[in-house]
């Protein structure tokens, strides 16, 4: 028995979308191939967004699944899938949706409030399934409604509460719910309409003013503020002007404020009455007419010198009978001068500052506006020197210069000078700084500078201040004589010098060996310096370099030198006299020897050459004796032939000493017995 799926598919009818309350009939068909025909059990599954809603086994291939009045919670995807013996196959899913929403039902907690009370509404969507949004309106005649929203995740219902308002009569409410299919809104028809009734705690305010809203400066005005209640518990008045509370009463229908007119008390008062949330506000403006103008204070003069004269008045246009009264002010208050419309003072530095003056009118007192007075102190000579305090400066380095005073009010301008030359203009206290960015090395123009401030003295000037341009140090090398080598106990002078830079400089010489040894170091007001170093051993051989540094503390290091000590010539003499004598000794002991050895070879064979060559000889000497009539001795002609070879032999040097021994045959013949 073999089978298989051709497909799974589900179907609706009459329509994928259908309105709300409309029968609609999913039907699951399963196509499947049979080897025989032979029965099958069905295992039919429907999901609605994946979730478990219809589940049923037949013997048959198709199944009917029905919804007789679809509801919005219908919407959604459907999938059906089929199992049989061990094989499961699943349609392809579709999209039913479900027209329109249920109505909603709105209630309200209570048909009648009380002003400042709030409203509790309850809006309930029925067999709809969250998530779902609701709309709460509040509706007002003649105004547009209040709305609120309400985001429900898992609940088909939610809850509101709307405050009552001043001037909430009577109010309706009402309701809506929305929801979202496949990224669109779908929204429900509105709920029905809650009447609810509002009745005031209390009456609108009254705010009267006496003797009238329009008064004069110096009158006493007086104002009321009154309600009628339901229920004193809890209620308060409140008068403001300006957001300033002025006064307030609890638990009392009436309050009262009163002070003496002003001009600024002129303006808007607002009564405000509360109780719980309830609020009522009545407002009444006021007017208050000038008494007098404010006084106007003058100075003779605004500026000027100390112990110098200063007069001060204070006068009210239009108005004579009024009482003066002249301050300066501080920082803790005003300091009293004089009860008085005019004042005549001589006057210090510690007298600048702001003055006022005030008028008073029946109690109305009116200050002027401040008047400000400048007293100044002659500026002292200025004194101008380098911020970091030499009065030199490194070439290429800025150099910032200050210009300090002793004494002098401020504000006060200082003009800054190189050579002739203004360089700058700072207004400022007690100081002013300049930098000047320019330095050359032959720059010989001095500097400057004046301060002046608005005392009749006039300007002072500083002294010139000269400044010396370091030149910094360039190119350091090192020399040496002799260069390269020296004898043992010798001398070796060492010369640093630089190209430029200006004196004095310090000169420092260092020998580098495993760590770097000062040799010498000196100041000189020179571009170089000799150092002799005297009695050099093998413990100076090493590499040598000078540095070289002046007041614009930069080091300057040479090329290093090499320097090895040597033997002196007499340190070879006494060397090679005591390594060569002994080997003279030795090579002459061997040749005495070599020689002794030789001679005793040679004695014997000479003799034996001598003997054949004296007997041939004498045969011969017989011979010739015959032929010749010549004679010789035999004996003395081998006595000569001896000498002769001795004489040889001892004239033969070392040269000839391995020279090989001629040898010769001779024939000799018989001595005659009778001669």
């Amino acid at each position: 028995q073999v089978f298989t799926f051709n497909t799974v598919e589900i179907e609706v009818q009459p329509s994928v979308k259908v309105k709300n309350g409309d029968r609609i009939l999913i039907v699951c068909r399963a196509d499947i191939s049979k080897s025989t025909d032979f029965q099958l059990e069905h295992h039919f599954t429907i999901f609605k967004d994946h979730k478990l809603v219809f589940m049923t086994v037949s013997d048959k291939e198709d199944l009917q699944y029905e919804i007789s009045a679809a509801r919005s919670s219908d919407t959604g995807e459907y999938e059906c899938t089929v199992k049989a013996d061990r094989k499961t196959k699943s349609s392809n899913p579709i999209h039913v949706w479900v027209t329109g929403m249920t109505k909603p039902i709105l209630t309200a907690e209570k048909k009648e409030v009380l002003e400042g009370e709030v409203v509790k509404l309850r809006c309930e969507l029925p067999e709809e399934v969250p998530p779902l949004h609701f709309f709460f309106r509040k509706i007002k005649v003649n105004s547009t409604p209040k709305e609120k929203h309400v985001f429900e995740l898992h609940r088909n219902f939610s809850v509101v509460e709307f405050s009552v308002e001043e001037g909430d009569n009577i109010l309706q409410f009402d309701c809506f719910g929305k929801r979202s299919v496949k990224f669109e809104y779908e929204t429900s028809e509105h709920s029905n309409k809650t009447l609810v009734t509002v009745r005031e705690p209390f009456i609108k305010p009254t705010l009267n003013a006496n003797p009238s809203s329009n008064i004069t400066e110096g009158d006493r005005i007086q104002l009321e503020c009154s309600t009628v209640v339901a229920r004193m518990h809890d209620i308060e008045i409140i008068l403001q002007k300006n957001k300033t509370i002025l006064n307030s009463v609890r638990d009392e229908k009436f309050l009262k404020y009163s002070a003496v007119a002003t001009l600024e008390d002129s303006g808007e008062y607002l009564c405000k009455v509360e109780q719980g949330r309830a609020s009522k506000t009545t407002k009444l403006n006021v007017i208050v007419a000038e008494l007098f103008p404010a006084p106007i204070l003058t100075a003779s003069v605004s500026k000027l010198d100390e112990n110098k004269e200063l007069t001060l008045s204070c006068s009210v246009s239009g108005f004579q009978k009024a009482n003066f009264s002249i301050f300066r002010k501080s920082s803790n208050g005003d300091i009293w001068l004089k009860n008085s419309r005019n004042l005549t003072m001589k006057v210090n530095v510690n007298d600048t500052g702001f003055y006022i003056c005030k008028a008073e009118v029946k109690g109305i007192v009116k200050i002027s506006k401040p008047v400000r007075i400048n007293v100044y102190a002659p500026v002292s000579k200025p004194t101008l020197s380098v911020v970091s305090g030499l009065p030199e400066v490194v070439l290429g380095k800025p150099l910032w210069l200050i210009c300090r005073l002793a004494m002098g009010t401020p504000p006060i301008t200082f003009t800054f000078y190189k050579g002739n030359e203004v360089k700058k203009k700072v207004l400022n206290d007690t100081y002013a700084t300049f930098l000047d960015e320019n330095i050359r090395q032959n720059d010989k123009r001095g500097y400057k500078c004046d301060a002046r401030n608005n005392h009749s003295s006039g300007m002072k000037t500083s002294n010139i201040l000269n400044i010396t341009v370091i030149v910094p140090i360039k190119n350091a090398s090192l020399g040496s004589i002799p260069y390269g080598e020296v004898e043992d106990g010798g001398e070796t002078a060492f010369l640093c010098s630089v190209k430029e830079g200006s004196w004095p400089i310090h000169f420092r010489i260092f020998r580098k060996t495993d760590h770097e040894v000062l040799l010498f170091e000196k100041s000189e007001n020179a571009d170089r310096i000799m150092w002799h170093k005297k009695a050099m051993t093998s413990q100076d051989t090493g590499t040598y370099y000078c540095m070289a540094s002046n007041r614009a503390n930069v080091d300057v290091k040479s090329h290093p030198i090499t320097i090895s000590v040597i033997l002196a010539s007499w340190q070879k003499g006494i060397i090679a006299a005591f390594v060569l004598i002994p080997i003279t000794g030795a090579v002459t002991l061997a040749l005495w020897w070599f020689l002794c050895k030789k001679k005793k070879a040679k004695g014997p064979s000479i003799e034996m050459s001598g003997s054949t060559l004296a007997t041939n000889m004498t045969s011969e000497k017989l011979t010739r004796q015959h032929n010749d009539g010549d004679y010789y001795s035999g004996s003395g002609y081998i006595e000569d032939s001896e000498n002769h070879m001795k004489s040889t032999d001892e004239t033969k040097g070392p040269d000839h000493e391995s020279a090989e021994v001629e040898y010769t045959e001779v024939g000799v013949s018989t001595c005659d017995p009778h001669r």
